[in-house]
C-alpha cells in the first residue's frame, strides 16, 4: 500500500506543480517568431537598419548628455541652432547615415546567411564561428559609427544648447543636490543628502 501511495504521489506531483504555475512549459516565449524572415531580426529591426537608424546603439552617449545629430536636426528650432550649426550637423548626419546604412545592410545579409545555414542544415562549427565573428565585427562597427558621431556635436554646440537639448529630450532630471527646497540652508541640505 505504501509503495502504491508513493507511486501516485510521484506521478501526480509534477502535474500539480505545473497546474499551479499557470503556464505551459512546452510553449516557448519565441513562439510566432519562427515566421520572421530572419529569426534574429524583427521587421522593425530590419527597417531601422536599412534606413541607418540608431537602433539604440548610441544610448551611452545620448543618455549621458552628448547629443545626436538626428535629434538635433529634429529640434533645430527649439534648441535653437544657427544656420551654420545646421549645415555642419546635417553634414555629420549625412555621413553617419550613409555609413550606418552600409553596415546595417551588411549585418542583415550576415544574419540572413547564418539563418540559411541553419535552415538547410549545412551549419557546422567553422561556419558558425565565421559568421559570429563577422556579425560581431559588423555590429561593433555600426555602434562605433553612431557613437563616434555623437562625439562631434559638442564641438559645434554651446553648453546652453546642449542643456536645452537634454531638457527637450527629457533628460533634465535634476539631482537632489540641485533641488534645494525653499527655506533650507544649501550647505546643510547638500551635506544631509551626501552631495559633498
Amino acid at each position: 500500500m505504501l509503495k502504491k501511495t508513493m507511486l501516485v504521489v510521484c506521478l501526480t506531483l509534477p502535474l500539480t506543480i505545473l497546474a499551479e504555475s499557470g503556464s505551459e512549459p512546452s510553449v516557448s516565449k519565441y513562439a510566432g517568431q519562427e515566421k520572421q524572415e530572419i529569426k534574429s531580426l524583427t521587421a522593425s529591426d530590419i527597417e531601422e537598419l536599412q534606413r541607418g537608424g540608431g537602433w539604440g546603439l548610441a544610448k551611452a552617449a545620448e543618455l549621458n548628455g552628448v547629443p545626436g545629430p538626428a535629434h538635433l536636426l529634429e529640434l533645430k528650432d527649439k534648441v535653437p541652432l544657427t544656420t551654420d550649426q545646421i549645415e555642419k550637423i546635417t553634414q555629420i548626419y549625412s555621413t553617419m547615415q550613409a555609413d550606418a546604412i552600409e553596415q546595417g545592410i551588411k549585418l542583415i545579409e550576415l544574419e540572413k546567411g547564418l539563418e540559411f545555414h541553419f535552415q538547410d542544415r549545412s551549419i557546422n562549427d567553422a561556419i558558425l564561428q565565421d559568421y559570429l565573428a563577422k556579425i560581431a565585427h559588423t555590429r561593433m562597427t555600426l555602434r562605433y559609427i553612431h557613437l563616434a558621431t555623437h562625439l562631434l556635436t559638442p564641438e559645434i554646440l554651446t553648453e546652453e544648447q546642449i542643456s536645452t537639448y537634454n531638457q527637450l529630450r527629457g533628460y533634465d532630471s535634476l539631482s537632489v543636490c540641485d533641488q534645494i527646497p525653499e527655506g533650507h540652508d544649501a550647505d546643510i541640505w547638500r551635506k544631509h543628502n551626501g552631495c559633498e
